[in-house]
């Protein structure tokens, strides 16, 4: 950064998604920055969620960051404690825990003067000319609204709140919810449980995966030959990105007739019982909600000692849970996998813009921003994972390095010295939203479902194009769409 301005600069969020920003940050001469994480350790989703069986539904070769390969992921598609270790790991490489500050949640950003005045948990902390935001979507439990919630006299508790070292074994379990946590859970728990009882309000679509141990010969080779392990990283993004997403937002018909084949193949095949088949049957399209991936699911639903609830849960008594056809389901154990309010994103921070007005304001009727990376009338604010950003069954670290390469140039466009304050136009903001709302009816997204992608408002809040597209409007601002100052 010689002979250009030094800029102080603060993250927020020591997630994957806050690490990789931090990394890009030093590499391109920027050493006065501050990682803010709310927590005491680092990880995020993956230091939250401790639950049996979970699992990355990406393949891991394509579930890391594109400078840091890993020869020796042990399956498959990684556990979760084989993602946070990655993510130590690449943390001591780097050197990466001395610019972050532990349990300081940021309370307050203020545009004040033309820079932000950021305040934490524990007080203020000065004027930021930057503010990148790295908060993901997934650590705002959901939590049901069941009557008698408080009243159960065992152990429950949300997926992401896990009670590290509690025994299941011998014990009757209920699980609340069917979406990819509670389908890792059940093929993790029932082996143990005396009795696991699964309440299902939505039947999931499910597509194989094809898991297992990834041979040590496989690793020797990855180890030898890095071209390899690149070239296997380009082909699982190129699966997920071209044909899956494609699929998706209706660019690759074919692709998405072969996914629905997939799928309807694999429970007609694997559920004997047609009862219970037409009872994990969904009646939306395929994809509409986030598709599951799993390898032992139906197996384990159909074990004598499990059983699908479809009755709807009534309310929730000190012994257990009472369902509508007035059966009590005695329980020792209730554990909620409702997923996460993941429109929230980094609320509940109060971000205070230009003029005067906050996020919550700016948002009221919906997150929305400029290209998911930034809002009008918020300058020097950088979002990974903003408003419509690429979400669904890919590798999230690569949606988040193309958002940062973007939020990157309009840094370093900054540290330039001859601009102190970029915010988009509000007209550059409205369009992009208008064309967001012409593309989402050609998406499996708008045939009818309810699923975490579509806010309370009815917004769908993902990328309604193709991941081609996103790189290509990732690659480079379009400077005229900015206000400069």
């Amino acid at each position: 950064m010689t002979g250009a301005r030094q800029l102080r600069l603060a993250v927020i969020g020591a997630g994957a998604s806050g690490l990789m920003a931090l990394i890009r940050l030093r590499e391109a001469g920027f050493q006065d920055v501050t990682i803010y994480e709310k927590a005491e350790t680092l990880g995020g989703t993956w230091r939250d969620n401790r639950y049996p069986g979970v699992t990355c539904d990406v393949p891991s070769h394509g579930y890391r960051y594109s400078f840091e390969p890993n020869a020796e992921w042990s399956r498959v598609c990684a556990p979760g404690d084989e993602i946070l270790d990655y993510l130590k790991n690449v943390a001591r490489k780097y050197d990466l825990e001395r610019s972050i500050r532990f349990g300081e949640e940021v309370s307050s950003a203020r545009w004040c003067d033309g820079r932000w005045e950021i305040e934490t948990t524990s007080g203020p902390q000065g004027a930021f000319d930057a503010v990148v935001t790295a908060t993901g979507v997934l650590h705002h439990p959901n939590y049901p609204d069941i009557p008698g919630i408080d009243t159960f006299e065992g152990d429950a508790f949300h997926t992401a709140r896990w009670k590290d070292g509690l025994s299941l074994k011998g014990k009757r379990v209920g699980v609340i919810g069917t979406g990819s946590t509670a389908t890792q859970i059940t093929g993790a728990l029932v082996p143990e449980v005396a009795h696991y009882a699964l309440f299902q309000r939505t039947a999931q679509w499910i597509a194989p995966l094809p898991q297992g141990p990834i041979p040590e010969e496989q690793k020797a080779l990855f180890r030898e030959r890095p071209d390899l392990l690149q070239a296997e990283y380009e082909r699982i993004s190129h699966e997920n990105n071209s044909k899956f997403a494609a699929a998706i937002v209706g660019a690759n018909p074919r692709a998405y007739e072969k996914l629905v084949q997939v799928c309807r193949d694999y429970l007609e095949t694997s559920v004997r019982d047609p009862e219970l088949r037409a009872k994990l049957t969904p009646t939306y399209a395929v994809g509409c909600k986030r598709l599951i991936l799993s390898e032992n699911f139906y197996e384990a639903i159909q074990h004598p000692n499990a059983e699908l609830v479809t009755d709807r849960i009534e309310r929730i008594e000190g012994r257990g849970i009472r369902t509508a056809d007035g059966r009590l389901h005695e329980l020792d154990v209730i554990v909620f996998a409702t997923g996460f309010d993941t429109h929230k994103l980094m609320r509940p921070m109060e971000a205070r813009g230009q003029d005067g007005r906050t996020l919550d304001d700016v948002w009221a009727e919906g997150n929305r921003g400029y290209l998911a990376v930034t809002v009008p009338g918020f300058p020097n604010w950088f979002m990974i994972g903003g408003p419509n950003s690429p979400i669904g069954n890919f590798s999230w670290l690569l949606t988040a390095e193309n958002q940062f390469g973007y939020a990157l140039k309009l840094i370093q466009r900054l540290a330039r010295g001859n601009v102190s304050e970029i915010a988009p136009k509000r007209e550059a903001s409205r369009r992009f939203n208008e064309q967001i709302r012409e593309a989402l009816p050609g998406t499996v997204w708008a045939t009818g479902c309810s699923s975490w992608y579509i806010d309370r408002h009815g917004n769908i809040a993902s990328w309604p194009w193709t991941f081609e597209k996103f790189e290509a409007d990732m690659s480079e601002p379009q400077w005229d769409d900015f206000e400069m100052a």
